[in-house]
């Protein structure tokens, strides 16, 4: 007679992946210790091999929700802007992660809900829903999101332009945008190569902008897209060509 021979791990695979990618979290002050442990290890890591550097720190200081928006070349774009953030702050940053990318096997979505306390964001599907999600977690005082609105890494280092879902989260509410620039991720570890190269890679932070008085019609969140994009884009041309 053939023995059966039981293998839980297929079996938890799964209910691991929907625990971890389940949003909003509850509080665990097991995975709080995880998280703030690999945060001391990643700043250390990023100020000694890649000597990051950020400038405009002074717009990070501040209690109240705000959203930081960024360019997207590189895996450390997310590790970069979270070690710019205060302590305090640690749990109450949310970057949006690709659902279809970050939260399909238990490494990436490990990484994605433990680590960085990202937060699922379909980008094909049911993107409103995301986006209201998004609308919930800067309800609440304090709490910081942040987003990539090119959608995915650029494969060359430049800058695309930004979609149109930034605007449509922002427009009308009172909620403070921080446009920010990261110069030589995209040389320390650009889409494609496995490990990062010891590269200088610097933050640059820009001045909040407010988009309260803003209409939430489809010209008006391009607008403030396109504003974005161009916010970031200025930042890049001061540093680079000063």
């Amino acid at each position: 007679m053939r023995k059966c021979r039981y293998d839980p791990f297929p079996q938890l695979v799964p209910l691991l992946i929907e625990r971890w990618r389940r949003f909003p979290r509850e509080p665990d002050l097991f995975v709080y210790g995880i998280r703030s442990t690999m945060a001391l290890v990643i700043r250390a890591w990023l100020r000694i091999y890649h000597r990051f550097e950020i400038i405009g720190h002074d717009h990070l200081q501040t209690n109240r929700s705000f959203v930081m928006v960024a360019n997207h070349c590189s895996h450390l774009d997310t590790l970069c802007l979270l070690a710019a953030l205060p302590w305090r702050r640690l749990h109450q940053a949310f970057p949006t992660a690709a659902d279809d990318y970050f939260f399909q096997s238990v490494p990436r979505t490990w990484i994605a809900a433990v680590v960085v306390n990202a937060m699922p964001f379909s980008r094909q599907t049911r993107v409103r829903q995301s986006l209201s999600l998004c609308r919930d977690l800067l309800a609440n005082p304090g709490n910081i999101l942040i987003i990539f609105p090119e959608g995915t890494r650029s494969q060359t280092g430049e800058p695309r332009q930004f979609k149109s879902g930034v605007g449509a989260l922002v427009a009308g509410r009172d909620i403070n945008v921080l446009p920010c620039y990261l110069h030589g991720a995209f040389r320390a570890w650009p889409k494609g190569r496995r490990l990062p190269r010891p590269k200088k890679v610097r933050l640059i932070v820009g001045a909040p902008r407010n988009f309260r008085g803003q209409g939430s019609g489809r010209n008006d969140v391009s607008t403030i897209a396109s504003e974005l994009f161009h916010a970031v884009e200025e930042l890049r041309k001061n540093y680079e060509c000063p």
